[in-house]
């Protein structure tokens, strides 16, 4: 983690939620809610990607209810990096000063976000640890305690960014923060997307902090991991490993 050394941070601003979804029919009305309730005052965007089972139509419905809830639809399944990307580009256009990333299955609990909120007074950005002392992963198969597990060491050893859980998803992060990350040079779609941002936060000298959360298997739907998920994450952690030592040794600004 980055030190935050004595720099003064500004109030947070009004938050937005960001929900990327595909085929999460089963889950979007009860994840919504409970985010409704956890933090009344933030607002939610549902980013989906044309769902087939109608997740977006179900999405529509709980904005019409709800003036605090916000529908992005997207023209087709493009992978999390570019949901998210979009869902950031539409909170910045609507003048939201934090943007937190959360999935749609359960697996991040609402009840849990403000003490990122909370966290992100004093932060630039602010991940939700499985891998920190009092964080826990509930109903888990171990092999994929492993691979997760083993993708965030890998990350953190090859990339040399001091983050205990790199890949997690579950992020609060200040508008300013996402501004000078260099977003439009983002070009990973899948899990490495989020690799690609806690790493863009450290070369950038930002102060990230990470607080304990309970990761909690979905109970509702299918995961989207797969294989193709899992090799373009590896090489393109690999990819930047490489670059990133190459640069040091030639003397470069990564």
């Amino acid at each position: 983690m980055n030190d935050g050394g004595q720099r003064r941070y500004g109030p947070l601003g009004k938050a937005l939620v960001i929900i990327p979804t595909y085929n999460e029919a089963e889950n979007i009305e009860p994840i919504v809610a409970r985010v409704r309730a956890a933090v009344p005052e933030a607002h939610v965007l549902v980013a989906d990607d044309n769902s087939p089972d109608g997740t977006g139509k179900l999405a529509d419905e709980l904005a019409a209810q709800d003036d605090q809830v916000h529908v992005l639809h997207r023209k087709g399944k493009e992978g999390l990096g570019a949901a998210y990307l979009a869902g950031f580009r539409w909170g910045i256009e609507h003048d939201y000063g934090v943007l937190v990333e959360m999935d749609a299955d359960g697996s991040h609990q609402p009840e849990e976000l403000p003490r990122l909120l909370t966290a992100l007074k004093g932060a630039d950005l602010v991940l939700g640890s499985r891998w920190v002392p009092g964080g826990r992963i509930v109903n888990w198969p171990k092999y994929r305690e492993y691979i997760s597990r083993g993708g965030s060491t890998y990350s953190r050893l090859l990339l040399g960014v001091p983050i205990r859980d790199v890949t997690g998803g579950f992020r609060a992060f200040r508008r300013e923060t996402l501004e000078g990350l260099g977003l439009d040079e983002v070009a990973s779609a899948g899990y490495c997307f989020q690799v690609d941002l806690a790493r863009r936060a450290v070369a950038s000298g930002f102060h990230v902090v990470e607080v304990p959360i309970t990761f909690v298997e979905r109970e509702r739907g299918d995961s989207k991991m797969s294989n193709d998920i899992l090799v373009e994450a590896l090489w393109r952690v690999t990819a930047w490993g490489v670059e990133s030592r190459a640069n040091k040794l030639l003397g470069r600004k990564p």
